[in-house]
């Protein structure tokens, strides 16, 4: 099946920070849910912490009669890292809290949306300061902090005051780009996984593959700061085996050493093994480079030092779940510029596609 690059622009371009996915939820619902309230699954229902859970059962006949069919847990969450407003002052300009990690030197000159009650507003991001014409050479050095950027909607302090609140929403606002061989976006941290779950089941469906476990998709809410909904949801789904879907880092760019890569564009989906959240089941790793060789689908292992997924969620919560997690390098995560190689997208959707029947 070719790749729905429609949906997943509009994945990525919609605004959701960290406690705010209300609207990829409803994307996320009008696509997999259908008019009918089902779509690609059984039953579905927004848990208190706004996490989006879709259940699909196991196929009748697929299983032995009478026992209970194994639970997969796929997580995908929704929420971009964005900023909370935090005050307005009487010149119209926004000061921010960040919900999320940011590295402030990609923030410099950054149009962004801001996100209100009345509707959307844009407007620009900068540190304060002295521009480069008047700066002298200290100050141009200095990196600044989150706390110092701001936001300048070019707009009339008193309409700034009563269009913006505290507690507004801000995202990084540039559009969504298709080159021959990637995509480039904001929040492709983790639109991405939301993409691979429905491209995947939609693969499913489509082939009409019978497959002997029950499948759970949790569209989760605030996995940037802390995976706070995928915690909620694998306790209410409790699992037997969870799949964080998420990004993975690709360093391989210039400056940054062949051994710190972590993945490479091109080389196809990636099989965490290790990261700071969550040591993957030792058998499941097998299991997916098995069917990845099976089915001559590019795949690759990876170790991330640092970073964390909602799997480690789902491998803690209740009895505990034998956990994985699976994704596409991605360049540039936490910038606007996010970028996927779109042979490693289709060997992510098609890897899991091919794997989940053969859980039993």
């Amino acid at each position: 099946m070719k790749l729905d690059i429609d949906l997943f622009r509009r994945l990525c371009e919609t605004p959701g920070i960290p406690g705010r996915e209300e609207r990829v939820r409803e994307l996320v619902e009008k696509t997999v849910l259908g008019k009918a309230g089902k779509g690609m699954f059984d039953s579905s229902h927004v848990d208190s912490m706004g996490s989006l859970i879709c259940t699909r059962k196991a196929t009748k006949g697929a299983r032995t009669r009478g026992s209970k069919p194994t639970t997969v847990l796929l997580a995908a969450h929704m929420d971009e890292i964005g900023f909370y407003v935090r005050h307005v002052d009487d010149n119209g300009f926004l000061w921010l809290n960040a919900a999320g990690g940011f590295d402030t030197r990609n923030l410099f000159a950054s149009r962004v949306r801001v996100v209100t009650d009345g509707g959307d507003l844009h407007g620009v991001m900068n540190p304060g300061g002295k521009p480069i014409h008047i700066s002298s050479d200290a100050e141009r050095s200095k990196v600044p902090g989150v706390e110092e950027f701001f936001v300048d909607l070019g707009r009339e302090p008193g309409e700034v005051k009563r269009k913006v609140k505290v507690g507004d929403y801000v995202v990084l606002d540039q559009p969504f780009l298709e080159t021959p061989l990637k995509v480039v976006s904001k929040a492709l941290d983790n639109r991405m996984a939301c993409f691979v779950a429905i491209e995947a089941l939609r693969r499913i469906q489509a082939k009409g593959t019978k497959h002997a476990a029950d499948i759970v998709v949790a569209f989760c809410t605030q996995e940037e700061v802390g995976l706070r909904g995928a915690t909620t949801a694998a306790n209410q789904v409790g699992a037997d085996i969870g799949v964080g879907l998420d990004v993975n880092l690709a360093c391989d760019t210039p400056g940054v050493p062949e051994s710190q890569r972590v993945t490479k564009q091109g080389d196809g989906a990636a099989i965490m093994v290790q990261d700071s959240s969550m040591i993957s089941d030792h058998s499941l790793v097998q299991e997916l480079c098995a069917v990845a060789k099976k089915h001559r689908i590019p795949h690759q292992r990876a170790i991330l030092p640092r970073g964390g997924q909602d799997g480690a969620a789902i491998q803690r919560s209740g009895r505990g779940a034998r956990c994985v997690a699976l994704g596409a390098g991605t360049r540039y995560i936490h910038t606007t510029t996010e970028m996927i190689h779109k042979a490693d997208l289709e060997a992510v959707i098609d890897l899991l596609a091919a794997w989940l029947p053969t859980v039993a």
